[in-house]
């Protein structure tokens, strides 16, 4: 039996991965748990998604819940609760705040889910990783934040439309910090096999425009509807399915580092990743030419000095 446990379902990004990882049929029970104060609209949500489950004869438990003891034996436990990110906030603005809930949340499941593996969604995601490894005392391998697996996608997505390509075509990635010190590697990014260097002679692609754009991808829709739902909740979802059917997709997630990208160690950063049933199962090496070595390392240390503020502040 395949069970999954949401830590803050309420909230926009909670019940929208709770509803498309029903729809993937691939998961028997789902917690959507929340504050006891927020219970009774947990409760309202299962009940809209049975009806709309019924219509897919899709048959999936979803336990509203208050009570830890709901999330025990939970294969994956999600923490998306937190304050939200407003239009022009960074993401590092969230950080204290949601780091008390991130810390807290990880000491729980540790004590109620411990052989579960946790996945961050809570911003900065990077910072999170690493409040979450340390409050919960996993081995890294089983903490596992959301990186720039989202930015990933919409960089294919840029270069697919832009292009007028089937996305399949397109293999790109993004690393370092899930925010304004993201790392593109375009160095490495493909079309059809082909490196995009050359497409780039023979088709209008203004680059520096292209990652502008990329960066502020999330205000832009924050801007416009208030928030992000539909791209970070399939992103979540596809990351819970990928470990759950242990399919060993390579995807690039925030995880900690000793020293096996770029000799960078003790700071959590989105890279390329190997996922499994067990988590982690191996961090993937990459090539990156200078300009997005020397990006990657700037990220590390602004990741690192943010971190060990909100460490500080926790400690106090």
């Amino acid at each position: 039996m395949v069970k999954v446990s949401i830590l803050g379902a309420t909230g926009v990004i909670g019940k929208n991965v709770a509803f498309t990882l029903a729809r993937a049929d691939t998961v028997d029970e789902i917690v959507l748990f929340s504050r006891p104060q927020s219970v009774d609209k947990a409760k309202g949500e299962t009940f809209d998604m049975y009806d709309a489950l019924a219509a897919e004869d899709i048959d999936c438990l979803l336990t509203p819940s208050c009570d830890y003891s709901d999330i025990e034996g939970s294969q994956i436990v999600l923490i998306t609760a937190g304050a939200p990110r407003k239009e022009g906030m960074k993401r590092i603005d969230l950080a204290i705040p949601n780091a008390k809930i991130v810390s807290e949340y990880a000491k729980k499941i540790s004590l109620y889910a411990p052989d579960s593996i946790i996945l961050i969604a809570t911003n900065p995601v990077d910072v999170m990783t690493t409040i979450a490894l340390e409050a919960s005392g996993f081995d890294k391998k089983r903490v596992i934040g959301i990186g720039n697996h989202l930015d990933s996608l919409r960089l294919k997505a840029y270069i697919s439309r832009h292009l007028n390509i089937n996305s399949s075509e397109v293999h790109t990635r993004v690393v370092g910090e899930h925010g304004d010190h993201m790392v593109p590697l375009l160095s490495s990014t493909t079309i059809g096999g082909i490196p995009l260097k050359y497409f780039i002679k023979s088709v209008d692609i203004d680059v520096p425009r292209l990652i502008k754009r990329l960066r502020n991808a999330g205000n832009t829709i924050i801007s416009k509807k208030g928030a992000t739902e539909y791209g970070p909740s399939f992103a979540i979802s596809n990351l819970i399915s990928t470990i759950i059917t242990d399919s060993h997709k390579v995807l690039t997630v925030s995880t900690y580092l000793d020293g096996e990208i770029a000799d960078v160690e003790g700071v959590s950063l989105g890279v390329p990743v190997v996922l499994s049933k067990k988590g982690i199962a191996m961090i993937v090496p990459i090539h990156m030419n200078d300009y997005e070595m020397d990006k990657f390392i700037d990220a590390s240390e602004i990741v690192r000095k943010a971190t060990d503020e909100v460490k500080a502040n926790l400690d106090d």
